[in-house]
């Protein structure tokens, strides 16, 4: 948990819309009232009071929490968080999470039918675009000052731009592209290449490197271990991306995150709990706060709608379930023991819950998951504790998900890598999970099929699946079945114009340059 003081984007969006109103972008107004980017930084507190605005895009919803003045309309609040639909898309889409709610087409994810016109994408769409579009302001307003602290805030939030593009690139493909060098005004975005994204974050996460702070310099600001982390996981990624393998480049940036300093918590549930800000494998979070950063998405949403059945709400410090995600007996199966004795990582609710899921409707039908707490790794209340809000901060990226794609990249070919230093990487993981050597592998039966499993294991609703699933063929199409994929009980192939989500339809409408994902 770590809180920020946010300055009111009332603020920030009167520059904005002044600054689209005139010609010359140099006018000074002589009203005092009206607020730009040349008055509204008149202090050095104001600018990280700026630059929290831009890490909050990720957590909260609007001016006021948790509801009542929206950063975006045309969706209710609470479903227009930046986190919650980032989860669901890359989860509820997947065998790990399915959703028991009506609420307008929030089943078409794991059956994947979703459509252009789907206001759940539309959402997260508007969202990324939206921290993009207040990154560059920020960037415009920071750049070239010359205090060292203003420096890295510029550095943090050129990071911060370009993990909502990394997200546009891995779940759009071809979105509409502007950076600080695009004033604003009237005019319709072009729309980029996979290809050309790609480079450019690659150059942009490298270009800021020197300029962000060393890992671990403040907790749940973006340092080098989170700009190192995401380059790995743009490499890893890369044969999706552009055609081509980088596993020895993910390799490169795996070695310099590891040799940062971090460490595997001893405890695995450590990493999910009110007071995870404590955790020493914890890279990169989007902080949380009970009290502060009240919100109905976020990780508020993930510890509420985890929670229903004869599963006690107090048991996991919040006041109240929502009945809502569950997991299929695809993740269940990929555990030897599923009572969490032996492999820690096993946290299933069975006691009234049916492995077999007959109705997605009824949060009965597929086991619970108990992964996410807002209560302390000693079982006590949350700092802030509040029964509808929570402190637990979402983990990002955090060192075991690094030491795998370490070990992933060196079996798909990365020479800069050691297979024995991967199968080591691999063990430290099940050792913790296990408490002790008796989950460990050899090196006989470390390959991508038991590293993809694994990750499962490891980083299950954590927001990777998706990912993981289409780097690995298995997303679509019917390699991997999972019950209900494909609106089938049993699971059927999906078309594989599914590895992409579909430009909105609103934003096709609104911008006549853009060219739709082919499918859609």
């Amino acid at each position: 948990m770590k809180n920020y003081k946010i300055k009111s984007l009332a603020v920030i969006l009167a520059a904005l819309m002044f600054s689209s109103c005139v010609k010359d972008l140099s006018v000074t107004p002589k009203d005092p009232n009206i607020v730009t980017s040349l008055t509204v930084y008149n202090t050095p507190a104001a600018y990280k009071e700026g630059l929290a605005k831009l890490y909050a895009t990720l957590s909260v919803s609007g001016q006021q929490g948790p509801s009542g003045q929206p950063d975006i309309a045309g969706i209710d609040e609470g479903f227009g968080n930046y986190l919650r639909q980032y989860w669901n898309l890359q989860e509820l889409s997947t065998d790990e999470a399915v959703m028991a709610w009506n609420d307008a087409s929030i089943k078409d994810f794991h059956w994947q039918t979703w459509a252009p016109n789907d206001v759940f994408v539309a959402a997260l769409y508007s969202r990324i675009m939206y921290t993009v579009a207040l990154c560059n302001e920020y960037i415009r307003a920071t750049a070239g000052n010359t205090d060292p602290d203003i420096m890295k805030y510029h550095a943090e939030a050129r990071f911060l731009r370009a993990l909502a593009y990394y997200h546009a690139i891995d779940l759009f493909g071809n979105p509409p592209f502007v950076t600080e060098a695009d004033k604003p005004g009237a005019f319709f975005p072009k729309q980029t290449t996979r290809a050309a994204l790609f480079t450019y974050l690659e150059t942009e996460l490298k270009a800021i490197e020197t300029e962000l702070g060393a890992p671990k310099f403040e907790y749940g600001r973006a340092d080098q271990g989170a700009a190192w982390t995401l380059l790995a996981k743009l490499y890893l990624n890369a044969k999706v991306y552009v055609g081509t393998d980088r596993n020895a480049d993910c390799v490169t940036y795996c070695n310099k995150v590891i040799a940062a300093g971090y460490t595997l918590n001893a405890k695995y549930a450590n990493n999910f709990t009110a007071d995870n800000n404590k955790s020493s494998e914890m890279i990169f979070p989007i902080t949380c706060d009970g009290k502060h950063t009240q919100s109905y998405g976020g990780m508020t949403y993930l510890v509420h709608a985890e929670i229903g059945g004869t599963m006690p709400p107090a048991q996991f410090g919040v006041g109240g379930g929502w009945g809502g995600i569950r997991t299929t007996s695809a993740l269940v199966s990929k555990f030897a023991d599923t009572s969490g004795k032996t492999d820690q990582r096993a946290m299933f609710w069975t006691d009234g819950q049916k492995l077999v899921i007959t109705d997605i409707s009824q949060f009965t039908d597929g086991w619970a998951i108990t992964k996410f707490s807002n209560l302390t790794s000693t079982g006590a209340a949350a700092p802030d504790a509040h029964p509808d809000f929570v402190d637990t901060d979402y983990p990002v990226f955090r060192l075991a998900d690094v030491y795998l794609m370490y070990t992933e990249a060196v079996l798909r070919g990365g020479t800069s890598g050691d297979a024995g230093t991967a199968l080591g990487f691999v063990n430290a993981i099940r050792t913790r999970a296990f408490g002790n050597n008796t989950g460990n592998i050899t090196a006989g039966q470390l390959n991508l099929d038991f590293v993809l499993d694994e990750r499962s294991r490891e980083l299950y609703w954590e927001g990777h699946r998706r990912t993981d699933l289409i780097r690995f063929g298995k997303f679509t199409g019917g390699a991997y079945l999972w019950p209900w994929k494909g609106k089938v009980a049993a699971g059927t192939a999906t078309d594989s114009y599914r590895d992409l989500y579909p430009i909105p339809s609103n934003d096709m409408g609104a911008n006549p340059t853009l060219v739709q994902n082919p499918g859609y």
